[in-house]
């Protein structure tokens, strides 16, 4: 006999007039279903004439609602390691430009933008010549994503950002000012309007793992978020430019002395930070609208981030992101989304006034002193 059939043979034995015995081994059945359908049908047994039924019924109703409620914080967490993935790929690069070289990056968001709107610009190509190529159009944009937010990086670095260290209030205003005028060059040059990024077939759709569903797309996103992070981590931990990076952020007196030329490290280390976020644009064009305005909606989540996880540590950005996005999604049903965020930043706020350096400070000679 199939598991359908036997599960609706045992919903229709219960709310028949069967021996006490049937309805005892159907309410066994029922009990192993679990789902909502099964409880609603148990509910009705609650009140059966033999006491036996009832009792076996009520028992089953509790398992079921135990069940569910754990099912439903594995889905809470699950949503929250999906907003975690998102916060840690919009803070990543974030968190080595600041922690490198101190500088408050208020375009961050905006080269994020210009990854997704890579990836539309892509997509647009291959619809229209290489229509067979849709389903890698993701691999093809994300390596251009990375050399366009990477080069604009790069240039406002080079541009702007070097005559100005040493002088955080201006830096903020002139990111602040850079990113405008990005958001209105994307306006000029595709419009104001949301842009349509699809789903290629790997991303579509979901599937159901117990009582919880994953969507493809956001499982993808979270792979990607943590390989992308094992790469950042690779080359600054195996590389020489990782090394000079990490040099520079101990003691960038010591490092330019010992020959390291500290302008270029910025450049590049800038030039990362925002190919990094261009990456971070391909993947939310999967899950996000594709406009002009689309980096303000992460750039203060993506400083919270890195502030949390202390400035500079990737290893922090990575605990930060998470523990924050699984923070929002624990507290969503209970305040709204606003007041989620209203709270963990309440929090974040009292957390830094005890650890002002975030959950993993970096340490060195200039940092200590």
């Amino acid at each position: 006999m199939s598991e359908a059939l036997r599960e609706a043979l045992a919903v229709v034995t219960l709310s028949g007039d069967a021996a006490a015995e049937e309805k005892t081994a159907a309410v066994a059945v029922l009990r192993d279903m679990g789902n909502t359908e099964a409880r609603t049908v148990l509910s009705g047994a609650l009140g059966d004439a033999d006491p036996a039924v009832a009792e076996a019924a009520a028992e089953a109703v509790r398992h079921i609602e135990q069940v569910q409620n754990l099912w439903g914080l594995a889905q809470n967490v699950w949503f929250g390691l999906s907003l975690g993935s998102v916060l840690l790929l919009a803070a990543i690069g974030l968190a080595i430009t600041f922690g490198v070289m101190g500088v408050i990056n208020m375009a961050h968001g905006e080269l994020v933008m210009l990854g997704a709107y890579t990836t539309f610009a892509v997509q647009e190509v291959i619809r229209s010549s290489f229509p067979a190529l849709f389903d890698w159009s993701l691999l093809i944009a994300a390596p251009l994503a990375f050399l366009v937010a990477g080069g604009v990086g790069v240039a406002i670095e080079r541009g702007v950002v070097r005559f100005l260290y040493g002088r955080p209030l201006e830096t903020l205003l002139a990111t602040w000012g850079i990113s405008l005028m990005l958001q209105q060059a994307v306006r000029t040059i595709f419009g104001p309007n949301n842009r349509e990024v699809g789903n290629p077939g790997f991303m579509s759709g979901a599937f159901e793992l117990g009582q919880m569903t994953v969507t493809w797309n956001r499982l993808w996103i979270l792979v990607f978020a943590l390989a992308v992070f094992a790469v950042l981590l690779f080359v600054l931990k195996k590389t020489p430019i990782g090394l000079q990076m990490r040099a520079v952020t101990q003691n960038r007196a010591m490092a330019a002395n010992m020959g390291i030329r500290t302008g270029w490290v910025d450049a590049m280390t800038f030039g990362l930070g925002a190919g990094i976020a261009g990456l971070a644009g391909v993947a939310l064009s999967q899950i996000d609208n594709v406009s002009p305005n689309l980096g303000q909606s992460y750039i203060v989540d993506s400083f919270m981030v890195v502030v949390f996880g202390g400035a500079g540590n990737i290893w922090g950005t990575l605990a930060g992101a998470f523990s924050l996005g699984i923070a929002n999604k624990f507290l969503e049903p209970w305040t709204g989304a606003v007041l989620a965020k209203i709270l963990v930043l309440v929090f974040i706020i009292l957390f830094i006034q005890k650890r002002p350096r975030g959950l993993f400070a970096v340490r060195g000679r200039a940092v200590d002193a």
